[in-house]
């Protein structure tokens, strides 16, 4: 586990994750994706599915975040929702796997994937929406606690564009290793992250999600975003 800290603390990761059913939507695709991001620095990587990081793993030697998106009618819970999500990615190869720690209600119970994981061998990453789920997280057995879904839950929704940098100094307190994920688009983001007292910061949809930013371009063009 301290070896895999190690490695990506200081560093970006990169979360290759095309968008769903987008011609860039496949396993060799993402492979690519992961391979170019190595080549450009990256210290770890985001991979979202069984199949992508099993495809991913034989080329690069850097750590992996491995997570499961799935949707389900009764609940709103999307990253690693279920105990066989967890196996499936820590039989791929996963060093790290994400799951959702919000106390909101799923198939399988938080505790439950956060117990698979650590007895799995692999390091715990929670994606947290608040201060409260840090703590829950970390007192049960994670490793990280991540940003990623402020802004992203019910209670924590609102009209702001930009990171929280807010959460992300108030995780800088917990005396864990913090991830910046959620919204870091540009490098100056980034440096506000570290500055801010991230240890590792993900970025995904301006490295991998092609449709995404050329859409920014086209809309400035058009003058959308004025």
């Amino acid at each position: 586990m301290i070896d895999v800290l190690d490695k990506l603390r200081g560093g970006l990761v990169a979360s290759c994750q095309p968008v769903d059913e987008g011609p860039m939507d496949r396993p060799d695709i993402v492979a690519a994706m992961a391979q170019a991001a190595v080549l450009g620095g990256a210290a770890g990587l985001r991979i979202e599915g069984v199949e992508n990081l099993r495809a991913v793993r034989p080329f690069v030697s850097v750590p992996i975040i491995g997570i499961v998106k799935s949707d389900w009618e009764n609940t709103p819970v999307r990253i690693t929702v279920r105990v066989a999500d967890v196996n499936g990615l820590i039989q791929a190869g996963a060093d790290v796997v994400a799951y959702d720690a919000t106390d909101r209600p799923r198939q399988d119970d938080r505790s439950d994937v956060l117990k698979t994981i650590l007895a799995g061998g692999s390091v715990a990453m929670a994606d947290c929406s608040t201060v409260e789920d840090a703590q829950t997280a970390l007192m049960h057995g994670a490793s990280i606690i991540g940003t990623t879904l402020s802004g992203y839950t019910e209670n924590t929704a609102n009209d702001v564009d930009g990171p929280d940098l807010d959460l992300l100094g108030a995780f800088s307190k917990l005396e864990a290793f913090v991830m910046a994920e959620g919204r870091y688009n540009t490098p100056n983001l980034v440096l506000q992250a570290i500055n801010a007292g991230a240890d590792c910061v993900t970025v995904g949809s301006a490295l991998t999600r092609l449709e995404h930013v050329t859409s920014w371009f086209v809309d400035a063009m058009r003058g959308e975003n004025q």
